[in-house]
């Protein structure tokens, strides 16, 4: 719990810098307003089509049940998208930088032994990205159920933050086998990291930050532990 804690003061530290700062709005904001604009022209269809799905009571004067309810799922949905799109540009386009900003600063004695880092972050970024939203859309239904909405979109994201970014982290410094060992080693306490940072994906205001908030974490948790593998087996760093 230590290194998750130590971590989150580091990241916090570092979301003032000046060579961070920039990138810590500018993925959100191009996630709002791209969904934004097609949540402009789709959103009465998506309506329609969502009432049209949802399972109707038998009892005349309530279908405004069914419409409320396509509605609260057409938010849950694009709140959903939002934080998967600002997710995937901050681990495409801004990782590599946070990592080459920290790195250099706070890890200059972890030699980069990682090799097709980006084709292999890409492809994880990506899977991750699938698998997360076919799981989240498919469990839109169960929300709608007491008590579900408290805990499948943190569980979904929980997962996405740490399938994600606990291997982005490491692919340019880290050997196929140091990063296959630490993950597997290391488990329970990335996700354990990624569910904090689930939490406070779903706290208003915060949640437009957080998609860099948790790269940045990972990045300090995952260097540190290379940093500590090395050492243990007697590595040059």
């Amino acid at each position: 719990m230590s290194e998750i804690f130590t971590a989150f003061g580091k990241a916090i530290r570092d979301l003032a810098r000046g060579d961070i700062l920039w990138h810590v709005f500018w993925p959100p904001l191009v996630a709002v307003t791209l969904w934004g604009v097609i949540g402009f022209f789709i959103w009465a269809h998506g309506i329609r089509v969502l009432t049209q799905i949802l399972p109707q009571l038998p009892w005349s004067g309530w279908e405004w049940v069914a419409h409320w309810a396509a509605i609260f799922l057409l938010l849950m949905s694009f709140a959903t998208l939002i934080y998967l799109t600002a997710l995937l540009l901050v681990a495409i386009v801004v990782l590599p930088h946070l990592i080459h900003v920290i790195s250099a600063r706070d890890y200059p004695d972890l030699v980069r032994h990682g090799e097709n880092a980006f084709i292999r972050s890409l492809s994880n970024t990506l899977i991750a990205g699938v698998i997360f939203l076919a799981g989240i859309l498919l469990s839109l239904p169960l929300l709608l159920l007491p008590g579900v909405i408290l805990v499948f979109p943190l569980f979904w994201t929980a997962w996405l933050n740490q399938r994600t970014f606990r291997v982005d982290s490491l692919v340019e410094h880290a050997t196929e086998e140091e990063l296959s060992a630490i993950v597997k080693t290391q488990k329970s306490t990335f996700y354990l990291a990624g569910a904090a940072c689930s939490l406070l994906a779903h706290v208003p205001i915060i949640q437009f930050v957080t998609p860099i908030f948790t790269a940045l974490v990972f990045v300090h948790l995952s260097l540190q532990m290379l940093r500590e593998q090395r050492r243990q087996e007697g590595v040059t760093l």
